[in-house]
């Protein structure tokens, strides 16, 4: 990996910040074209950034380096921010949801996108055996401070899921993941080959509106918003039924909600 200019790379990133901000977007999409040629691994997100502006193609995902550099810098206030100060308690929701259905106990849980263990812990005494994955190494260590996994990885859920031939799971989460994801083959057609046959798979999105008349996009805070049809689409092409899709608010942003689904399914057998 080439050497990155560090000082050169903020200064070109401040830049493109200050032209988003002040509303001059032709300037700040080239700005933000030239963050990238100086860090074509994308740490800052200049990408997603560029596809929420309304300019270029949406990327399939966001960077891994930006994921990874994202969580990794805010893994000590992570659970303040999301729980405290953003309203998040989708973790519960899927608690509530799965005693509701009937779900459960179950044997083997793998946890996508794990954190800090907010999902973990609250499917703790529902399951067996957890495993988390996540791409932030910072992360992992907090989830594993709590010793709620029995596993812990530090990868990118995608490459897991297509590298794993360990025991397959009875349960596969994935609890603000799909924000970070805008196709969504890989991850399903991914969570199909890891799961036992009848095995729930739970997820949340944020929500695209079918009007929009895409299936995905970054929205205005970088994270990305899929419509429902397209989900629903994707799990039936990789072998799963919808057990149940309701509405939910994912968190608040700006002192707005953020609608979004919390989907249960099952793996065909």
């Amino acid at each position: 990996m080439a050497k990155i200019d560090e000082e050169a790379l903020a200064e070109a990133y401040n830049r493109a910040l200050a032209l988003e901000k002040a509303g001059d977007i032709d300037a700040a999409v080239e700005a933000y074209r030239h963050v990238l040629e100086l860090d074509p691994e994308d740490h800052g997100g200049a990408a997603v950034r560029i596809a929420a502006l309304g300019r270029g193609e949406t990327p399939p995902k966001a960077p891994d380096a930006y994921v990874e550099t994202l969580f990794d810098q805010h893994a000590e206030a992570f659970e303040d921010i999301l729980v405290e100060q953003l309203g998040y308690a989708v973790p519960m929701m899927v608690r509530q949801r799965l005693q509701a259905l009937g779900l459960g106990p179950f044997r083997r849980m793998l946890d996508l996108g794990c954190g800090t263990g907010l999902t973990g812990g609250a499917l703790r005494d529902m399951v067996g055996d957890i495993t988390g994955i996540d791409i932030s190494e910072n992360m992992v260590e907090l989830a594993h401070e709590k010793d709620l996994y029995e596993t812990l990885y530090v990868a990118e859920v995608e490459d897991f899921l297509e590298d794993n031939d360990e025991e397959a799971f009875d349960l596969i989460t994935a609890t603000d993941v799909l924000p970070y994801l805008g196709a969504l083959e890989p991850l399903f057609f991914g969570a199909a080959e890891n799961m036992v046959p009848g095995g729930i798979f739970v997820f949340s999105s944020e929500t695209l509106s079918a009007e929009d008349g895409r299936a995905y996009i970054v929205g205005p805070h970088q994270r990305f918003l899929h419509t429902e049809a397209y989900i629903r689409e994707r799990l039936e092409q990789t072998g799963f039924e919808i057990v149940e899709i309701g509405e939910i608010n994912v968190r608040m942003q700006d002192g707005e909600p953020s609608p979004g689904h919390l989907v249960i399914a099952r793996l065909k057998g």
